[in-house]
């Protein structure tokens, strides 16, 4: 497949992004845009192997703080399938052990002639500060519990693909929601996008104040399962936890956990999803994972699209 033959809808005027550091601020019509160009860009992620020419001569750098393997490997992949160059930065061995400040860290990569930092980091509002003091594209691919807006864009063009809309639809966020950038990324793009979202976890980890964001807030998963269209389950996040906030994990999987018995419970076409990595046996059990109403790995693959997607309209709409 050759650039020639990706059908990619016109850009609209009023699209002025510069970089992409929440989804917060993004508008209904921006978070569509990008899915639709995600859209687009799928058969090339997904099944074509051939290079996109649209980002020739633009490099990105990965900048990664913290751990990664799917956000990290998929944005890799989405940057040499539009035919950009990538390098990769790891904090061990770098100039920072020798008193270097992340900033200037940054602006020596950015002399170096990158077009695109994607930056990870556990600080929150890292990626705004970067954005604040480098001249190219910045790109947030999570900052501490705050966001991981092209996670939360890769859910909804699951959702999206698998029911068609994702107005009317009734969308859970079951987990770590008090540690979670993704459930707060999902929050905001699947309520722009007419979706009713619920927050189901132990009241230790779900603030009854996201009701004041128009959001419902449960401590029951049975209780709220039987109206679910999507149940998105998150990772309990312990190593982002001064306290244990649940007595033990068997306790959390008896409450929490998507197995066999909820899902007879839950509706016919019920999605199961989970932005991974997966803890099998807690948040989910093997069956669910593997089985037929769960799209874990076309999250994944849609993970590519997204940033895909991302990156064309940021650095791609900036160079022509």
């Amino acid at each position: 497949m050759s650039a020639q033959t990706v059908d990619l809808p016109a850009v609209p005027a009023t699209w002025k992004q510069r970089h992409l550091l929440d989804l917060e601020s993004l508008s209904a019509e921006e978070i569509k845009l990008i899915l639709d160009v995600a859209e687009r860009f799928r058969p090339v992620a997904v099944g074509a192997r051939h290079k996109l020419s649209l980002l020739s001569g633009t490099t990105v750098a990965n900048l990664f703080f913290e751990n990664s393997t799917r956000t990290r490997t998929s944005f890799s992949l989405a940057a040499r399938r539009l035919g950009a160059d990538t390098i990769d930065f790891s904090p061990s061995g770098s100039s920072l052990s020798k008193g270097e400040t992340f900033i200037d860290t940054a602006k020596n990569i950015e002399a170096m002639g990158v077009d695109v930092v994607i930056v990870r980091h556990r600080t929150p509002g890292t990626p705004h500060l970067l954005s604040e003091n480098i001249g190219c594209v910045v790109i947030n691919a999570g900052d501490g519990p705050h966001e991981h807006p092209t996670q939360a864009l890769l859910d909804m063009l699951t959702i999206r693909q698998q029911r068609g809309t994702i107005e009317g639809l009734t969308v859970a966020l079951v987990g770590d929601i008090a540690h979670s950038r993704t459930a707060r990324s999902n929050i905001w793009g699947l309520k722009k996008l007419g979706a009713h979202v619920i927050l189901c976890g132990p009241s230790t980890l779900v603030s009854r104040q996201w009701e004041d964001e128009g959001v419902e807030v449960s401590y029951s998963l049975d209780e709220v399962l039987p109206r679910c269209d999507v149940v998105n389950l998150l990772r309990i996040q312990f190593e982002r936890q001064l306290m244990r906030p649940f007595p033990s994990v068997r306790e959390y999987a008896t409450l929490y956990a998507m197995n066999r018995q909820r899902l007879e419970r839950a509706r016919d076409d019920i999605l199961i999803m989970a932005p991974g990595p997966i803890n099998r046996g807690v948040e989910i059990t093997p069956d669910v994972a593997d089985g037929p109403h769960s799209v874990i790995l076309e999250q994944v693959s849609n993970g590519v699209a997204v940033r895909m997607a991302v990156l064309w309209l940021l650095a791609g709409q900036t160079s022509s």
